[in-house]
């Protein structure tokens, strides 16, 4: 006899990471019920739902925000397991408009993590992010790195984290904080550096970048997060519950490396090179520890950077119309 299908809880699902997630789990156990609960944001985009998903009669979207508890409680008491994305996530617009990430990111996930200890779940996965470390102190840096936030952004999820954390040790909620690195791919806003550098390089635009751009980051293929995130979902839950779990490629490559990859994988001049101040609350360096990943959930990052690259740029250039909506939405300090 087979095993009942579980129903998926999904907050902020029509974002980029939750998006491409969603459409994962949907490819791989396509009898999944899916709950996609999102306030469709300037970043929340249903297009990014695959149609033959949002018609197979296992996917619901619930239009709210994870800031209101009535919705939330009552999604969470259908649920078996809650992956809660929703979150403000740019760090330019936290540093000039902020109250907002305070209010998404952590009394929105405070109510989640209400509704859970109310409506108990199976398993509640919390993503957090690596901004949470700011500047790397160590090489790499591990899940034991101090939370040394850097911008407002950074902040909000940082004290959405560690509430997660002490609902762990309070409630017992059933939960794990991952903390992905810096995500790029399919369906991405353009307000993010890969994005905007490919769509900029596309129209001969400048890619604007800020400092000296020597900055480096741990970037990752999102479907290596959706395959992690799988293995979250499938692993033994003692294995994962009360744990925090980095999820990154254990390399850092400089923006202005990113940049001269995409310029030069589009047969651009370098000459579109420009720089610009740098942002205040930078953080000069981010590179995970891969090693919690691999021993709590066996779990690798498989896609190298110049493939993520190239099917990244052969997602922009095959959907223009996608990313020309997203121009008209993007916000500039």
């Amino acid at each position: 006899m087979s095993k009942p299908q579980k129903t998926l809880l999904v907050t902020g699902g029509a974002g980029f990471i939750g998006s491409n997630f969603i459409n994962y789990i949907n490819r791989r156990y396509p009898d999944t019920e899916i709950l996609l609960l999102d306030a469709l944001t300037y970043a929340g985009n249903l297009d990014n739902i695959s149609p033959k998903l949002k018609s197979n009669g296992h996917f619901q979207f619930f239009h709210g925000n994870i800031t209101h508890p009535d919705i939330v409680n009552k999604l969470v008491s259908e649920a078996d397991i809650v992956v809660h994305f929703a979150a403000e996530s740019h760090v330019t617009r936290s540093i000039y408009d902020n109250s907002i990430f305070f209010e998404t990111d952590v009394i929105g996930t405070q109510v989640v993590a209400n509704a859970v200890v109310n409506h108990p779940v199976e398993l509640f996965v919390h993503i957090s992010s690596s901004e949470v470390y700011g500047t790397a102190l160590t090489d790499p840096m591990d899940e034991e790195h101090p939370l040394n936030p850097m911008s407002p952004y950074a902040a909000a999820k940082a004290g959405a984290d560690r509430l997660i954390y002490s609902y762990i040790h309070t409630y017992d909620l059933p939960a794990v904080i991952i903390r992905p690195f810096n995500n790029y791919g399919p369906c991405q806003h353009l307000e993010k550096a890969i994005p905007n550098f490919i769509v900029c390089a596309l129209q001969d635009r400048p890619l604007t970048i800020h400092g000296d751009g020597q900055s480096s980051r741990d970037w990752m293929y999102v479907e290596d997060t959706c395959e992690a995130l799988d293995r979250v979902l499938h692993t033994e839950r003692d294995r994962v519950i009360g744990q925090a779990i980095n999820l990154g490629t254990g390399t850092d490559t400089s923006v202005v490396d990113i940049a001269r990859k995409i310029l030069k994988a589009l047969n651009k001049p370098e000459s579109l090179l420009q720089f610009i101040e740098d942002r205040p609350g930078q953080v000069t360096r981010h590179i995970s520890s891969t090693k919690k990943s691999h021993d709590c959930l066996d779990w690798k990052a498989k896609i190298d950077l110049d493939e993520g690259l190239d099917r990244t740029i052969e997602f922009y250039r095959n959907n223009r119309q996608w990313w020309e909506q997203g121009m008209k939405e993007l916000w500039l300090p």
